[in-house]
């Protein structure tokens, strides 16, 4: 199918024979398109960064902790 023609409600449009005012609709709706898939491809690397982050924060976080714990553990044994 060529890209100069468009298929609205089932029926085939040549580009080539709308009105100016139709074929920039066109050429917006395609930019925009495009943008869009952009933005979600651009979303998906966020999505995956943060999530990368967060699990980072949270094993630090717990590695924190169990650190803490041995140090305490080891006190005690020490205070004993």
């Amino acid at each position: 199918m060529s890209e100069n023609v468009i298929t609205i409600d089932g029926k085939e449009y040549n580009q080539d024979d709308l009105t100016q005012d139709q074929s920039y609709f066109i050429n917006q709706i395609r930019d925009l398109q495009a943008k869009a898939g952009s933005l979600k491809f651009q979303l998906d690397q966020v999505t995956v960064a943060q999530n990368a982050f967060t699990n980072s924060l949270i094993q630090s976080i717990k590695g924190s902790e169990e650190e803490d714990e041995t140090k305490a553990s080891a006190a005690d044994e020490d205070a004993a």
